[in-house]
Parts: structure tokens; C-alpha cells; sequence
């Protein structure tokens, strides 16, 4: 059996926003983002669209399905996550 191919027509790429990480159409959200808020900080997306005013709440729930290709998403969340921790210890040890 096949799975079935999902439209997200809310999300694109493109490589001149946010360097090719998916986003929210019109927006530079990223989907990470997003999820991030979702599954580490446990927003729902009602409290998602509060805190972006500028997001419908489709958009949020098209970007959470998106979030289902997890593999790709969170090897970007250990990358920004390990740039974080560089860039403090860089300004650190300047301080």
C-alpha cells in the first residue's frame, strides 16, 4: 500500500528565505519554528496564532502536518541548537 502523498499549501521553500528551510507561504516563519513551540514548549496552536498574530490557524496546522517529515526537521533543530551553543560560548569567552 502507498502512502498518500500530502499537499502543504501553506508551506514552501525557497533558497531565498530563510536558506531554504521550509516556511510558512508569506511569512519567514519556518515550520521548525513552529514545531519547536508545539512539541518542546508545548503550545497548542491556539496559543501558537496569539503569539503571531499574523498566522491563521490553518497555516499553523498545515505547518504542524508538515512536521511529520521529523528526520529533516530535527537535524535542523540539533544544527541551530549546536550554532547557539557555539555562539555562546564564542561571546563567553570574549566577555
Amino acid at each position: 500500500m502507498q502512502k498518500a502523498k500530502v499537499n502543504h499549501p501553506y508551506i514552501e521553500a525557497n533558497e531565498k528565505i530563510c536558506g531554504s528551510s521550509p516556511v510558512i507561504k508569506g511569512t519567514r516563519t519556518r515550520v521548525v519554528d513552529i514545531a519547536v513551540e508545539y512539541e518542546y514548549l508545548n503550545h497548542t496552536p491556539d496559543e501558537i496564532i496569539t503569539a503571531h498574530p499574523y498566522l491563521k490557524l490553518e497555516q499553523v496546522h498545515d505547518a504542524l502536518s508538515y512536521y511529520e517529515n521529523r528526520k529533516e526537521l530535527d537535524q535542523k533543530i540539533k544544527s541551530d541548537k549546536q550554532f547557539v551553543q557555539k555562539l555562546s560560548e564564542t561571546l563567553g569567552a570574549t566577555s
